[in-house]
């Protein structure tokens, strides 16, 4: 799958990709690179471990022949045994096939291959990310073909059996599939280098393609190098067996440095076997492709060609080169096949037409290393032989692994004198000596660290009498050495790697983990250790290493860490630490915020700034937003760094000035946001004077601004694309009907034009570019607000299945390595599939499979595998619910709403790689169980898929999807109601004390003294007589009225603030002399009064241990149900109190609710009088008496509003608000609310900063405080003024006159109010 991707990438770029793609791209099944290889081959061109006898040898190993015994058997069947054949010249193998022995029982059930172009140094073949294991025969006759994932360039070829039939022995047939092979070959010695001379002295290129192969055991080195005297640079070479090209096409004003581009990619590279490079430029566009993995970047800068001058040099850097570039190594190992911009340089050299440097030699052979590497895995050791009874212990040797820990040599002493060991813990070497004299000793040395990164490193030892030193990579510098008592004399055996149990002994410490890698240059006693002797059994003992091999992998490349995860590994396995990037999961692949500020809403939160990562598990990573969720539809909100009326100040010589918008996003976020909102906005104003903008009617426009995508907009605030007009010249409003824009008219006083930019596909402006400003007397002030979208068409996405058979289909799913999908469904069926994709013999499902069960299933290749979460309750239940799914290469999981994640990991070894060819199937697929219901915001690794444009136009679906409020309707709280939409739903707060979103923001109003709210029960124009059957005081039915004007209960619920006392917070008036009423005591303490009749005093209930006016909220609830009463104070435990018997239960007809004062006709309570004077002071929030919300129908125009009267101006304020029964959740506990003015996402870029700055806070408290006192003055100084004055005049209607008190010459005033109808009911007189 690489190479195909390779392609694809390659396309879009050059003209000349798929020509390069075609000659890269592995034919496993190709008719020009399919001939059987083994079979004309003669008996020595095969040799083996060993064979059973001569008519077992290895040369009647070739598949579907029966000579001899009917193919190859060793001797013994054990994993020590192998098979080889060379081909006598390098061969492209591209697939390989194998037989059991011609029938028998014989047959090998698993091998490995390794490859080699010398017969030594052998690497295994790699498939997925590991060393494989092919599946081999299940009997004698059958043949098993594979062909190979990627083509392989040997000579030789060796087979290592694995595993083979149990009642039989290894038995073995094959054959090998490919094509010949050939190359030019050059050997650089590490001085020589190979320049190839520009013919006109400079090359200056657009576009580059440089290919070649290398070899090398060295771990740094040029490969080529160019460079120009403009500064540009191009430079490919190793570093810690990395390869690392560095380029620079030139420098610019910022200086050379701002150019300069460097790309790191590959691992291992220093194993001595062939790996190819293609680099392909195109302008600043680079594709890097080392052994099939093709990486591709831009270069920095602001050129597009490479100016190279003279030369560019293969092996090394010119020696006319920069003296700091000497520092350099060149390349020592081998190249074949260099091609630079079509010229065949390996040929070219050896043909003579290129001079190499005179120093060092160039060779057209490759000159092998005589290192011999031996391989460890968990259960290896090797013991060598060494010289017994030396006074001098002498060991080196070379060694590499990724294991933090793990034995390196043990041996014992002569004489029972003690032990060495040598080990590595945490990355250090650490040796141990245990000398075992007199008394137990240990003498303990120590150096290096960070040694499990992969490379090579050597370890030296030296232990003489009362001396021993340790050196790390040669370092005599950082050598560490130690004095203590020692008597050394050798023993016989050094085991390398671990050790046989029975060798140990008390003397010994505890035993290190097994030493997992590779070891080479062995020496004990200052002699080199010859491993093929030991492999051939002469020379020591061995278990489980495989020699002249190193099989080390690096795990980490290619990096399966996602969005910038830091990977780690060890032998057989890698780990990713996500912290810092805002993801998270095995491979750092999910987003750990959010898609929307839709989505926040629906988890219940507030408008603040939050993280959104609007394409998920996509490339690009999470922007800090303002979410503005007041209203019904939910506004995003980005902001930039242009300041409000930001004055333009022309650049002379420049006509134009340009002004840039620095947002807290880049263009692709922001792109994320508006292509998936419903609506977005920018506001943008240019005030002008003497500064022309768009030049209208019929010039060209002095200013323009630059939207997505870097394109021009010729248009303002308020029109729209296409229309080089402003918004008056759309409205025809303009000061001057001459023109279509106010600034066009070139006035010396100030105008503006401004509006809304609306059309998203245009949105963000990124700059705006500003002219006529060069003129005397032309300025001109720009403003551009933020970027504002509302609504989340991805977050409603969704398509109803109303047959079983129906489905939507979509392209393959790319999922290879990394695949996540996550989706609402809501369902009455018990069963169904949700989705499918398949491949020839991979696919990927999901599925309900019963009431309670969720399946995810796929196969990579490895065989089926199968998630299944179970629900304690029914998922049927029509209600949404989530599904997440995810797999990767390290594990797959499965996660339903909030229950418990499953997860599976995946095997250490085995196929990796999901490939699947068919069309993505939503709904039921290939006759198999539909699914009916419901699916929403269908996501596959971070893209939406559009089901409602599909449902269209397919049968069987339709668009969207209703029964959101079955889901979500717990989320209306407050008495709020859930109201259905076709893209998801609202809170109806209407008959709610509440308002936003979810109906939980407190309605208050802040009341100054003398204030008062009345809240008339009867409607205006009708009489007292129709209130008999019309009224709207029930507290049982929620939409109609009662017919009877009496209430057996009532639902009294509000909460104030207030720092004086006494005062009336609540009254309820009647046509009778019925009351009730909440007040607050001289003392600060709170009474409910009731007078219902039936008592000769009104019931009051005190609650005198709490004092009221102190300035804090408080939170009142009283309900009563006939003679019960109950009352809750804040977050106290409810009260019950009791109506006296001889009470009245009915409240009878119900007349106004009073708020901060009693104004009403007829006898008042004597009490209620007195505190009447001066009336309430403070805050009253969420007020409702039954389904009436008196303070909300006043602030908030409602059809009731026509019953409310305010006398003062009302004020809205949440001061009164009751605090919250739970706290807040602390910023370290909520991973969702990040504070405005201190968190701190760590991603690319600042974002800028959300609140006021902190001097201009200060500076602006100081100048309202300075306002204040000056008012305060002014206000003392003209009451004091009128209070003086002889007379004053009045507009009071007549009938004022004869009124008692300004209070009642109001209510004269008000037809609202009617007298009090005169009820027969029985009273008792005082």
């Amino acid at each position: 799958m690489v190479p195909r991707a390779g392609c694809r990438a390659a396309l879009f770029l050059w003209i000349f990709s798929s020509i390069s793609c075609r000659a890269r791209t592995a034919l496993p099944a190709s008719q020009k690179c399919d001939e059987p290889l083994v079979s004309a081959l003669t008996h020595s061109s095969f040799s083996t471990s060993s064979s059973m006898t001569s008519s077992y040898a290895p040369g009647y190993a070739k598949l579907n022949k029966r000579g001899g015994a009917g193919g190859w058997s060793p001797s013994d069947s054990d994993h020590y045994q192998w098979l080889q054949v060379d081909f006598g010249s390098r061969k492209q193998i591209s697939a390989i096939a194998t037989q059991g022995r011609y029938s028998s029982s014989d047959w090998v059930t698993q091998y490995r291959m390794l490859y080699s172009d010398t017969g030594r140094n052998w690497k295994p073949y790699h498939q997925d990310g590991n060393i494989w294991a092919f599946p081999g025969n299940t009997n004698s006759d059958g043949v098993i073909r594979h062909d190979l994932q990627h083509l392989v360039i040997t000579r030789y070829i060796r087979i290592v059996p694995l595993d083979w039939n149990g009642e039989g022995q290894i038995g073995l047939r094959i054959e090998v599939y490919g094509c010949p092979y050939w190359a030019d070959v050059i050997n650089f010695d590490g001085h020589v280098v190979l320049p190839y001379r520009f013919r006109n002295k400079k090359m200056k290129t657009l576009k580059d393609v440089i290919t070649l192969k290398f070899k090398t055991s060295e771990s740094e080195g040029v490969i080529f190098h160019g460079e120009g005297q403009q500064g540009d640079y191009i430079t490919l070479e190793l570093k810690k067996a990395k390869l690392v090209l560095n380029l620079n096409l030139g420098s610019n004003q910022y200086g050379s440095i701002y150019g300069h581009t460097s790309v790191m990619t590959g691992s291992l590279l220093d194993d001595h076997h062939w790996h190819s490079i293609v680099i392909e430029r195109h302008g600043r566009n680079i594709n890097l492709t080392l052994d099939r993995h093709m990486q591709h970047f831009r270069t920095n800068g602001e050129f597009d060609y490479l100016d190279l001058d003279y030369e560019i040099t293969f092996g090394g850097m010119p020696f006319s080169g920069k003296p700091s570039s000497n520092s350099r190594k060149n390349f020592k190992g081998c190249m074949e096949s260099i091609n630079y911009n079509g010229n065949n340089i390996t040929d070219l050299a050896k043909r003579k037409k290129l001079e190499p440097s005179n120093v060092g030699n160039l060779s057209f052979s490759c000159v092998e290393p005589h290192t011999v590497p031996v391989f460890f895995n968990a259960t290896s050791y090797l013991e060598v032989l060494g010289r017994l009874n030396q006074d001098m212990l002498s060991v080196s040797f070379q060694f590499r692994t990724w294991n933090p820990n793990g034995l390196l040599l043990f041996s014992n002493f002569a004489d029972g004198l003690g032990n060495v060991e040598i080990n590595l813990a945490e990355g250090k070497v650490n040796v141990h000596i245990n000398v075992t004299q007199v008394k137990k000793n240990r003498i303990d040395v120590s150096s290096g660290s960070g040694l499990n990164d992969g490379q090579w490193h050597e370890i030296r030892f030296l232990a003489k009498e009362n001396f021993a030193v340790l050196t790390i990579d040669g370092d005599e510098a950082s050598a560490v050495r130690t004095n203590s008592p020692l008597q050394v004399k050798t023993g016989e055996k050094y085991f390398f790697g671990g050790f046989l149990t029975q060798t140990n002994d008390s003397d010994r410490s505890l035993l290190q983990l097994s030493f997992q890698g590779c070891m080479q240059l062995i020496h004990v006693d200052d002699q080199l250790v010859d491993l093929h002797a030991v492999e051939q059994g002469k020379l020591g003992s061995f278990a489980n290493v495989s020699i002249d091999m190193c099989a080390i992998i690096d795990r980490c490349v290619p990096n399966h860490c996602e969005h910038g995860g830091k990977c780690t590994q060890t032998w057989d396995s890698f780990k990713c630490t996500c912290e810092g990037t805002g993801y998270s999961g095995a491979t750092c692949h999910n987003s750990i915020y959010d898609l929307s500020c839709e989505a926040y809403k629906h988890l219940g939160k507030t408008s603040n700034y939050y993280w959104i990562d609007p394409d998920g598990s996509g490339a690009l990573g999470p922007l800090k937003v303002y979410c503005n969720m007041t209203e019904d539809k939910v506004w995003s909100t980005v902001y930039h760094d242009l300041q409000m009326q930001t004055p333009v100040i022309g650049h002379s010589p420049e006509k134009y000035s340009v002004l840039q918008l620095n947002y807290s996003a880049t263009m692709d976020q922001i792109s994320a946001i508006t292509s998936s909102a419903e609506y977005c906005e920018q506001y943008i104003s240019y005030s002008c004077k003497m500064s022309r903008l768009l030049n209208t009617p019929d010039g060209n426009p002095y200013t323009w601004w630059v939207g997505k995508a870097n394109e021009k907009h010729y248009y303002w605030g308020g029109s729209g694309p296409g229309i080089q007009k402003c918004a008056c010249g759309i409205e025809r409003n303009c000061t001057d009907p001459k023109y279509y824009c106010n600034c066009d008219a070139d006035s010396k006083q100030w105008r503006k034009d401004a509006g809304l930019l609306s059309y998203k596909e245009h949105l963000p402006v990124s700059q705006v570019v500003v002219g006529d400003i060069d003129r005397s007397g032309s300025e001109s002030k720009l403003t551009v607000g933020p970027v504002r979208c509302q609504g989340d068409r991805n977050y409603w996405n969704a398509a109803s299945f109303i047959t079983p058979s129906s489905y939507l289909h979509f392209s393959t799913f790319q999922g290879e390595t990394s695949a996540d999908i996550s989706f609402y469904f809501k369902t009455s069926a018990p069963d169904g599939v949700f989705l499918e994709n398949l491949g020839n013999t991979d696919f990927i499902k999901l599925e309900l499979k019963s009431a309670t069960e969720v399946s995810f299933s796929f196969d990579v290749g490895n065989g089926p595998v199968e998630i299944i979460v179970r629900s304690p309750n029914p998922l049927n239940d029509d209600q949404w619910h989530r599904v997440i799914a995810e797999r990767n290469v390290k594990q797959a999981s499965l996660q339903v709403d909030q229950l418990p994640q499953e997860i599976r990991k995946a095997p250490t070894e085995g196929h990796t790689r999901l490939e699947l060819y068919s069309q993505l199937y939503v709904g039921a697929a290939g006759g198999q169980r539909g699914f009916l219901g419901c699916i929403r915001s269908l996501r596959m690794n971070g893209v939406t898929l559009d089901l409602e444009e599909r449902a269209k136009v397919t049968l069987g679906v339709k668009p969207g999807c209703s029964g959101h409020c079955t889901s979500y309707g717990m989320y209306c709280e407050n008495g709020g109601k859930c109201v259905e939409k076709y893209n998801g739903y609202s809170c109806d707060c209407s008959k709610t004390a509440y308002d936003g979103p979810f109906c939980i923001k407190d309605v208050g109003a802040f009341f100054e003294e003398g204030m008062w709210l009345r809240y008339n029960f009867q409607v205006p124009g009708i009489s007292a007589k129709d209130l008999v059957s019309r009224t709207m005081l029930s507290s049982t039915d929620h939409d109609n009225t009662v017919p009877d004007l009496t209430l057996n209960k009532e639902a009294l619920s509000f909460s104030f603030s207030t720092t004086k006392s006494p005062c009336v917070l609540l009254y309820i008036s009647s046509y009778a002399q019925d009351y009730m009423a909440v007040l607050v005591k001289p003392s600060g303490s709170l009474q409910i009064r009731y007078n219902l009749g039936g008592t000769r005093e009104p019931y009051n209930i005190d609650v005198d241990h709490r004092n009221m006016a102190n300035g804090q909220p408080h939170s009142v609830n009283i309900t009563r149900n006939e003679r019960d009463i109950i009352l809750q104070l804040d977050h106290y435990p409810p009260a019950s109190y009791s109506l006296p018997t001889t009470s009245d239960i009915q409240f009878n007809s119900p007349k106004a609710l009073f708020l901060g004062k009693v104004i009403e006709t007829g006898k008042i309570d004597q009490d209620i009088y007195q505190y009447n004077t001066p009336g309430f002071t403070g805050c009253l929030s969420r007020v409702q008496f039954n389904h009436i919300a008196p303070l909300k129908a006043a602030l908030r125009p409602t059809n009731t509003s026509s019953q409310v009267h305010v006398q003062g101006e009302l004020v809205e304020s949440n001061c009164g608000a009751s605090p919250l029964t739970i706290p807040p959740m602390s910023a370290a506990t909520d991973p969702w609310h990040l504070d405005s003015a201190s968190a701190d996402f760590p991603y690319n870029g600042q974002a800028i900063g959300d609140g006021v700055n902190r001097n201009s806070a200060i500076i602006g408290g100081v100048i309202a405080v300075v306002i204040f006192t000056i008012l305060c003055t002014l206000v003392f100084l003209i009451r004091y003024m009128f209070r003086h004055k002889g007379t004053y005049h009045t507009n009071e209607a007549k009938g004022a006159e004869s009124a008692e008190s300004a209070d009642a010459a109001i209510m004269n005033n008000d037809p609202n109010f009617t007298e009090t109808i005169d009820e027969s009911k029985k009273e008792w007189l005082i």
